[in-house]
């Protein structure tokens, strides 16, 4: 046979089939990959949600604590004093107090909201919000801590 044939003119190769239990693909009807895919449906959010837009308003950045003390008459309240780097240092108030010792705080890195509008917690100014977990029912809450590698200041995303 000539190679000069168009490649129409060619005999289709038939593959060999050597186990006759298996089914000859060759010979099998065509069956296409299933091009539509079904997203499973979203279960419902129990709570407002924000587009991108805003979320990207929302300044998140690493910070350093460099104090931590508790606030008079509050059960709940830690003030903290952090470096946010280039940004200069903040004091935050946190509702923090019935899960951590001030003095185990100092020198953590955390992850803060750095544009928050400032407000006043029990006479004292709290400039930014730390954030952290909690569990459903509240009894254990978690700093959320970056990689220690993070430089204060780092924006977080």
């Amino acid at each position: 046979m000539s190679t000069d044939a168009p490649p129409s003119a060619l005999p289709t190769p038939v593959p060999v089939n050597p186990d006759p239990s298996t089914p000859n693909l060759s010979t099998s009807a065509h069956v296409s990959p299933d091009t539509t895919t079904t997203t499973p449906a979203a279960a419902p959010v129990p709570f407002e949600q924000v587009d991108i837009d805003h979320f990207a308003k929302v300044k998140l950045r690493v910070a350093r604590i460099e104090s931590a003390e508790a606030i008079p008459k509050s059960k709940k309240l830690l003030k903290l004093q952090v470096d946010v780097g280039p940004l200069g240092k903040r004091q935050i108030l946190a509702g923090i107090a019935q899960h951590y010792q001030p003095e185990t705080l100092i020198g953590r890195k955390i992850v803060i909201v750095a544009n928050l509008k400032p407000a006043s917690l029990m006479g004292h100014e709290s400039q930014g919000m730390l954030l952290a977990g909690s569990s459903p029912d509240g009894s254990i809450l978690a700093l959320l801590a970056p990689d220690s590698t993070l430089p204060e200041g780092s924006e977080v995303r």
